[in-house]
């Protein structure tokens, strides 16, 4: 059995460092510098994503993508929708006031298809379903819009549906990111924990 101790005059560890431990404050200030890095990691962890591809313009499918954006932002979800094709027509602040509803290809629809494809039968469906949008004080597609930007929804306008549809960037709302390309959007899907396509 070893008889050595360390030497108690200079206060030496066994490994023969002679540095000074630190002092009781600096512990108590790296322990808060270590909690505050924890739970930064624990809120990034706790972050969910969805990401959602808006590829339609008509009435009827302008609501699903903005409902469930905003939903998911209610429940603290980070959320983007990617607009491509048609679905562009959501953003655009003249067109979104006035998308359509097709009466023809939808079996849900209370006109047959031979009577839908009358001309002026899109109007006529469009004016019915404004109108119970507007009886059940549904928020429009324009509220939706806003509420979601203001909930921190990412809108991003596909850029090379821009350039195809020739569309003015000014024209879209105010909030909207354009000049996002499949890229982009394939990266946010990656990375998010939910994705749609709608």
């Amino acid at each position: 059995m070893s008889t050595d101790t360390p030497d108690s005059t200079t206060g030496d560890a066994p490994g023969g460092d002679a540095e000074e431990a630190p002092s009781r404050a600096e512990l108590a200030a790296r322990v808060e510098e270590l909690e505050s890095q924890l739970s930064e990691v624990a809120a990034d962890e706790g972050t969910k994503k969805m990401s959602i591809v808006a590829t339609k313009g008509t009435l009827d499918m302008a609501y699903p993508p903005l409902i469930l954006a905003s939903t998911a932002a209610a429940f603290g979800y980070e959320v983007t929708v990617f607009h491509t094709f048609w679905g562009l027509d959501i953003l655009h602040e003249e067109r979104s006031k006035n998308l359509k509803l097709s009466s023809v290809g939808n079996p849900n629809m209370p006109v047959p298809n031979v009577v839908g494809a009358l001309p002026g039968m899109d109007r006529v469906t469009t004016s019915m379903m404004e109108k119970r949008i507007d009886d059940n004080d549904t928020a429009t597609i324009e509220e939706l819009i806003e509420t979601s930007l203001d909930m921190g929804v990412e809108f991003q306008a596909c850029q090379m549906t821009i350039e195809l549809m020739d569309y003015d960037e000014d024209d879209f709302y105010d909030g909207v990111t354009t000049g996002v390309g499949a890229a982009t959007a394939i990266q946010d899907m990656a990375d998010a924990d939910i994705q749609l396509l709608v």
